[in-house]
């Protein structure tokens, strides 16, 4: 297709892309931002010779559709349908799996080294957004990249959004850089000067990218050793086309500065790109509507109640997130105690940290952070914080598995992850009012603690008004029955209920994973020939094995089943689905239960 054909294309797939997100759901402002850098890059590009990485990889729905994936998208974030991130094994174009951010630039300059030592001639891009640049992984990438002599190109995509307004003094230099009066004074003092000329004007157009590197101050980039480039207009395919040309004939690695918006072309999406960031289905010529009716509290919502009323009441409490302001909750908390949140950016590592440092002070920091994110300050975690056994509370948002977004966001592992650091605890409420109290419990501690609670709402249970705690380290009966006694940790508390009728079983709500109620376990151990382990986490390492640990120090043998994900990754769709699927839903817990062991 020629140049001029590439203004069509971008029309065209940005209308399919809004009528495909409207009918299944998922990100939507993003990948409206880069449509035109889409186009762009398959057009210049010989994708997959030339290896395309996206951060984070949730804007990449233009990129599948122009890969080969138009028809699928219709079972896109579905059971068995496309992913709503790039993955290796669904197409050659997705030449890395992600859905985390700040690992493209490492990923993509390690093809271009293998690219290099293979002597093939080939260019590696990451594209990573203004967001994702504040994690040190994508600064210790630039390091090492600015030294190799190597055939890599990094477009920072600036968009002024991640999913939180970005923060930090790397947004504030980059808005600088955008804003400043000594390059908007020079871009009109030139297109002044060469108004009366339309083919100077062209020409100054067509290397635009050029003119703005005269007029802008040395930058961050160029310390790094790469050739900066830019910032041009992300959408603006007469700028953005020639600028990939030229860069293809540059050598060393290159950095290419561009700026879209978020949502752009969708006048609502633009005006809110935050709302519409992850909608579900829609009509776009409506728009999201406002539910009629409020429903069951979500387990976020609890947790921000909870921590705007333990703030009222403790003024030591400060809440900390990691670019996670409205996934976690903590949007009212920021109105209410703005001297007291931190949004510390795409950084879980210094976020943790950043907590220790706090503790140490006589401060009591809530960190509140989704299970699948914490996996990426593990070091953090054990080093400054266990250790030195701190009182930082994790509220552990998205336990168990969340459904359209797969297996790169599952809370699976942070029961097994969590239980084997000395100092740390981990409680596992079995519904709203629960999560309150435990939340409470875990703030009272003089040592870390993790509240996990999975997505969504849970059992309806109201929340009380007070903040009183339940006792550490302490579960309950909740249905007394023979033989059989189910234990059960967390949300599947509710499924183990309806299964126990059938079964005629005793039913235990463990509440805490770490340490876990060993009295009330050696009793209900003694008193029944059989016991079951029910958890939304990971069998290895996870709540099961501690009951299994427990039993064998006592010198108790009694028959266990653990019943939680087995030892696979589970992939995206309905999180009811994928719950039944792992026999975890009530009808699964009993026939698992009767297979195993005779019922009477």
């Amino acid at each position: 297709m020629s140049r001029s054909d590439m203004h069509g294309v971008a029309d065209e797939l940005r209308a399919f892309l809004l009528k495909s997100v409207a009918q299944t759901g998922g990100h939507l402002s993003s990948n409206l931002g880069t449509v035109e850098l889409t186009v762009a890059l398959h057009y210049v590009f010989d994708t997959p010779k030339d290896c395309l990485v996206w951060d984070v990889g949730h804007q990449t729905y233009p990129h599948k559709i122009l890969t080969g994936r138009r028809e699928r998208m219709s079972t896109l974030r579905q059971f068995g349908g496309l992913s709503g991130f790039p993955q290796r094994g669904e197409s050659d174009f997705d030449t890395f799996g992600t859905a985390h951010s700040s690992t493209s630039i490492s990923a993509a300059l390690g093809m271009a080294v293998a690219a290099k030592l293979k002597g093939e001639d080939r260019y590696s891009v990451a594209i990573i957004g203004d967001g994702a640049l504040t994690a040190g992984m994508a600064f210790e990438a630039l390091n090492n990249a600015g030294v190799e002599d190597c055939r890599l190109l990094v477009i920072l995509n600036d968009n002024e959004m991640s999913i939180s307004p970005p923060v930090g003094a790397l947004n504030r230099y980059l808005a600088q850089l955008m804003s400043g009066q000594f390059y908007a004074k020079a871009k009109s003092v030139g297109k002044s000067v060469l108004k009366g000329a339309p083919t100077l004007f062209e020409l100054a157009k067509r290397i635009e990218e050029h003119a703005k590197g005269m007029v802008v101050p040395a930058t961050l980039f160029e310390q790094f050793g790469f050739n900066y480039i830019g910032p041009i207009d992300g959408h603006d395919l007469n700028s953005l086309i020639p600028t990939l040309e030229n860069i293809k004939h540059l050598k060393g690695p290159q950095f290419l500065h561009i700026v879209t918006k978020k949502g752009q072309g969708y006048a609502l999406a633009e005006a809110d790109p935050v709302a519409y960031h992850g909608p579900g289905k829609f009509d776009p010529a409506v728009g999201l509507k406002q539910p009629s009716a409020p429903g069951k509290a979500t387990f976020t919502q609890v947790f921000g109640r909870w921590l705007c009323d333990m703030a009222e009441q403790d003024k030591r409490l400060v809440g900390i997130t990691p670019a996670m302001r409205e996934g976690s909750g903590l949007v009212d908390f920021e109105t209410r105690f703005a001297d007291r949140y931190f949004d510390v950016g795409i950084a879980e590592q210094h976020a943790v940290t950043f907590a220790a440092g706090l503790a140490t002070q006589g401060l009591k920091p809530v960190v509140a952070i989704y299970s699948t994110f914490l996996q990426r300050a593990y070091d953090q975690l054990i080093h400054d914080v266990a250790i030195q056994n701190l009182p930082v509370v994790f509220a552990l948002d998205r336990a168990g598995l969340v459904g359209a977004d797969g297996a790169t966001h599952a809370g699976a592992y942070d029961i097994a992850f969590l239980r084997c650091i000395p100092n740390v605890s981990i409680a596992c409420p079995a519904d709203e009012n629960e999560c309150r109290q435990l939340l409470s419990t875990a703030f009272m501690q003089d040592h870390p603690v993790a509240v996990r609670y999975p997505r969504g709402a849970g059992a309806g249970v109201p929340e009380q008004k007070n903040l009183d705690g339940l006792p550490f380290g302490k579960g309950e009966v909740r249905r007394t029955g023979e033989r059989i006694a189910i234990l059960a940790f967390g949300t599947l508390l509710q499924p183990a209920l309806v299964a126990a009728q059938g079964l005629n079983a005793t039913v235990v709500n463990m509440r805490w994973a770490k340490p876990l109620d060993t009295a009330l376990l050696l009793s209900v151990a003694a008193s029944h020939a059989c016991l079951v382990t029910v958890e939304d986490g990971a069998l290895m390492g996870g709540a099961g094995s501690a009951v299994l640990e427990t039993l064998q120090a006592a010198g108790l043998v009694v028959p266990v089943l653990q019943l939680g994900f087995p030892d696979q990754f589970i992939e995206h769709g309905d999180p009811a689905l994928l719950m039944a699927k792992q026999g975890l839903d009530a009808p699964g817990i009993e026939a698992a239960v009767r297979t195993r062991f005779t019922v009477a």
